[in-house]
């Protein structure tokens, strides 16, 4: 494919050309376009060669990118071809970027296939963040399962016996005698007791 700028000052004698191949994949059974390098001509002299890299699509669909270009900061999908030419002299950086070589219909694109990683840097953070959380999850789980239960347990109750007021005002803390099987035994009027079993 070969993208030419016409009469627009400068630009007048520049040519982008992709140089696209199509190979046949056994393990997806169909076949797949890549661009293989891209050209710069000027004035139809060569001034540039790039190898591109990791950009290919099924032949039935188009490869679309935010960004294509040879600077670092954006992935550097376009490789200068050799250190010797002039290529390290370009910065080439193509923004939406959307290509398609084969069963072009109708004049429009196909289904894109997306450069974006699977695996962005958003993506692993939040699978990381998930996966701390379940392990707070599973040694939460743990710690109740295994959790003992108490030997204690505490009962709290009401005195069952009524004592009516003394006369005498100044015995607060008076005790009120309890009889059970001949052995004697006091409680504190108006106060709860709690029995406690072992």
């Amino acid at each position: 494919l070969s993208l030419k700028f016409g009469d627009i000052g400068n630009l007048k004698g520049l040519a982008i050309r992709f140089l696209l191949r199509t190979s046949y994949y056994q393990v997806s059974v169909q076949n797949w376009f890549s661009l293989h390098r891209l050209q710069l001509l000027y004035n139809h002299s060569i001034q540039a060669t790039f190898n591109a890299t990791r950009i290919h699509a099924p032949a039935s669909y188009s490869y679309h990118c935010e960004h294509v270009s040879s600077l670092q900061r954006y992935d550097s999908l376009l490789i200068p071809s050799s250190a010797n030419d002039l290529s390290k002299l370009w910065e080439v950086t193509f923004i939406d970027f959307q290509i398609q070589g084969f069963n072009i219909q109708e004049g429009h694109f196909a289904y894109a296939k997306d450069c974006a990683s699977l695996f962005s840097p958003a993506i692993l953070m939040g699978l990381v963040m998930s996966l701390i959380l379940l392990l707070v999850l599973a040694y939460a789980l743990h710690m109740l399962i295994h959790l003992k239960s108490l030997d204690r347990h505490y009962e709290c109750k009401a005195s069952p016996a009524y004592f009516a007021q003394m006369k005498d005002n100044d015995m607060g803390d008076e005790k009120e005698p309890l009889r059970s099987s001949g052995n004697e035994s006091y409680e504190f009027r108006n106060q709860q007791f709690c029995k406690i079993y072992i």
